[in-house]
């Protein structure tokens, strides 16, 4: 990926709890951070983000993004990570209003969009996100913030022009990197649609 002019490495991290796949974990995380000088974009889609932020940050992230469903003390989390000297990220499943956001913005770098319901990869974009994206910039914008509005889930380039126009400013794709053959040139073609 670094060398196919990726801006970062998303890795994803499931409990089989929050969402039904395990996957990753700080181990993970290490192994990453060894084999890239990249920043590492860390979601954890887990029922319990408070009890491993600390492992995380350990184990060389440079993002740790949490879910707003599941932390009953958002702010507080979002301020550990930083006093960790690490980037935060709130995220949102498809489904949960954008207004959780306006009490923590001044604790976010970053807020991630779901654009597919967590915990499965190769699922389709759902466009009933898009106006989400749009209020979330507003959000951002009207409070003088620089907050990154990140996309995650079927990002392709058939839409990396309607998140980008929207708001989105940073775009992970997956099964349409992942699935191509020439990897370089699919960030390439997706990095370009984002900018028609």
């Amino acid at each position: 990926m670094e060398a196919g002019g990726a801006d970062a490495i998303h890795v994803d991290v499931m409990d089989g709890r929050f969402v039904p796949n395990l996957h990753g974990g700080p181990e993970w995380v290490k192994a990453a951070r060894r084999a890239t000088k990249l920043p590492l974009d860390v979601h954890l889609m887990i029922a319990e983000p408070d009890r491993y932020i600390a492992a995380f940050a350990e184990a060389g992230a440079d993002i740790i993004g949490i879910h707003v469903e599941v932390s009953d003390a958002l702010q507080r989390s979002l301020a550990e990570i930083r006093r960790l000297g690490k980037k935060s990220c709130a995220v949102l499943n498809p489904h949960t209003s954008e207004e959780v956001l306006r009490y923590v913005l001044g604790d976010l770098d970053q807020i991630l969009l779901m654009t597919v319901n967590p915990g499965f990869s190769g699922q389709g974009f759902l466009s009933s996100v898009v106006p989400k994206i749009r209020r979330v910039r507003k959000l951002v914008e009207d409070a003088g913030l620089s907050i990154d509005i990140e996309v995650d889930g079927g990002i392709s380039v058939e839409n990396a022009k309607i998140v980008a126009s929207e708001g989105a400013s940073v775009l992970v794709a997956g099964s349409s990197v992942f699935g191509e053959r020439d990897r370089a040139e699919a960030i390439q073609r997706l990095r370009e649609a984002a900018r028609s």
